[in-house]
């Protein structure tokens, strides 16, 4: 059997899965967010720790010796740091924190974007790991001297059981100091963000063996001390992997608390205008990504916050108007990352009338969220890459309803795999690769991973939202300034 863990930035979502890919159990365990600040966001790395022994303790009672691996999906981009003795030094800044406008600022403004794309092959994100230290080297002088070790949020895990500071280049490649054609440190980014070279983690492949579980706590949690703990991925990479996206022209779509396109290469390659990222793969390939700060979590928002109740059903039951809705809404809620990379970009409704109803406002969160996800899906298409089909993961693909929209927005057949897991799901996968059961990450993909459903767009309908999308492209550029005022 084979452990999976998704570290998702309100819970832990862990997964045992069998020699076959059967999930044969799953639980969740959910921690605090902190906001310290308007557009901070934090977390204790120790309720990651926590909710992993607990979540490894319940999934596994009365199989534990038949585990044989561990791998990890992981919130991208948030920066761990450690001192000397392996304490974390402050809280995690997680990847949807927006604090770093002005490091941000001055990596693509002065330093500058085609530099940072050379090094990196990608340009600076508030949510970036780098921007996050040059940060704390600027307002928190006392904690960056006490750097021995940076992490990402999944590595610290990693660490708890193996002793040893590693991280994986798929989730190296969102930090902005990988040479991601190379697969190496950037020496000039270290240099930018005055590090060093030893103060980073060993570089793996997801697919590798970073170590074993150390004795004493394959003995707290009851497992073999011969237990494979394999390097697993960034979320997003490892979400692909679990909807086996792998390989060349493959594309995932994630409606988790972030939206993220996700496409797949054997080569690597950059968008000449950096709108999507480009990134290590979890296969040992390439991908190019677009990611939406806020889409899974606008719903939660529109619904648990601004309607007060926690019914998704009935709400969107009231839905019966798909491509004639006259309400917009732009899903910017914590700012936007691609392709507009705008940190002071703001939620937005717009087109409201007398007889706009509640289900109206509601369409338009949904719509709202898929417009945005076809604008990097029309980003890889202008680049020359074909998307005829996708598979389509996360919380909000669970929504009959957002499935029907994404599916007739973008034009394209969805594929709901019958592992709704993803991230978890991908991790699994990883760390039955690292022990040997595979030989590599398409075999194991295209031998466990099965699709459930398939959602087709209906050309009417599709002919209706391009219209609809057209207009939507036309509202941020009007009113982007008055967003820069707000802030």
């Amino acid at each position: 059997m084979y452990i999976g863990i998704d570290l998702g930035t309100s819970s832990m979502k862990l997964l045992l899965m069998g020699d076959n890919g059967e999930v044969i159990r799953s639980v969740t365990k959910e921690y605090p967010i902190s906001f310290p600040h308007a557009g901070w966001s934090e977390q204790n790395p120790s309720d990651w720790k926590d909710a992993m022994f607990a979540g490894i303790s319940e999934l596994c009672e009365g199989c534990k010796k038949e585990v044989q691996g561990i791998s990890f999906g992981g919130q991208m981009h948030g920066l761990v740091i450690l001192d000397a003795d392996d304490n974390v030094i402050r809280p995690a800044i997680l990847w949807n924190d927006n604090r770093t406008v002005r490091e941000n600022d001055y990596l693509n403004n002065v330093i500058g974007r085609e530099k940072l794309s050379e090094y990196t092959a990608n340009i600076s994100f508030t949510g970036f790991t780098a921007p996050k230290l040059l940060w704390v080297y600027e307002n928190e002088p006392e904690n960056f001297a006490k750097i021995s070790k940076i992490m990402l949020p999944k590595d610290y895990l990693c660490y708890i059981l193996t002793g040893v500071h590693s991280t994986d280049y798929s989730d190296a490649s969102g930090m902005l100091l990988l040479n991601v054609k190379d697969r190496c440190w950037s020496k000039e980014m270290l240099d930018i963000c005055h590090i060093k070279g030893e103060q980073l983690p060993k570089l793996f492949e997801s697919f590798e063996a970073v170590g074993k579980m150390k004795p004493e706590i394959a003995a707290l949690l009851g497992l073999d001390e011969n237990v494979t703990v394999a390097a697993g991925a960034g979320d997003n990479a490892a979400a692909a992997v679990g909807t086996g996206t792998v390989g060349n022209g493959g594309c995932n779509i994630s409606l988790g608390t972030s939206g993220t396109v996700f496409i797949a290469s054997d080569t690597f390659g950059v968008d000449k205008n950096n709108a999507l990222h480009s990134f290590a793969h979890a296969d040992g390939g390439y991908h190019l990504m677009g990611c939406m700060l806020s889409a899974a979590s606008c719903n939660k928002w529109w619904t648990e916050e601004i309607l007060k109740t926690s019914d998704y059903k009935e709400e969107q039951a009231a839905i019966n108007r798909l491509g004639d809705n006259g309400v917009y809404f732009l899903p910017y809620l914590m700012g936007e990352r691609s392709p507009l990379n705008d940190p002071f970009a703001r939620g937005t409704f717009i087109g409201m009338t007398m007889d706009t109803t509640r289900a109206d406002m509601y369409q338009a969160v949904l719509e709202g969220v898929a417009f945005a996800l076809r604008q990097s899906v029309d980003v890889a298409k202008s680049l020359g890459i074909t998307v005829t089909s996708s598979k389509l993961c996360g919380g909000g693909a669970k929504s009959r309803l957002w499935r029907t929209i994404l599916a007739n927005v973008l034009g394209i057949t969805l594929e709901i795999p019958a592992c709704e897991e993803g991230p978890s799901y991908g991790a699994a996968i990883l760390a039955a690769v690292a022990t040997g059961r595979f030989d590599n990450v398409k075999e194991a993909a295209d031998s466990l991973v099965k699709v459930s459903e398939k959602v087709v767009p209906d050309k009417e309908l599709t002919a209706k939202y391009d219209e609809k999308y057209a207009t939507f492209l036309k509202i941020y550029p009007e009113i982007k300034n008055v967003f820069k005022i707000l802030a």
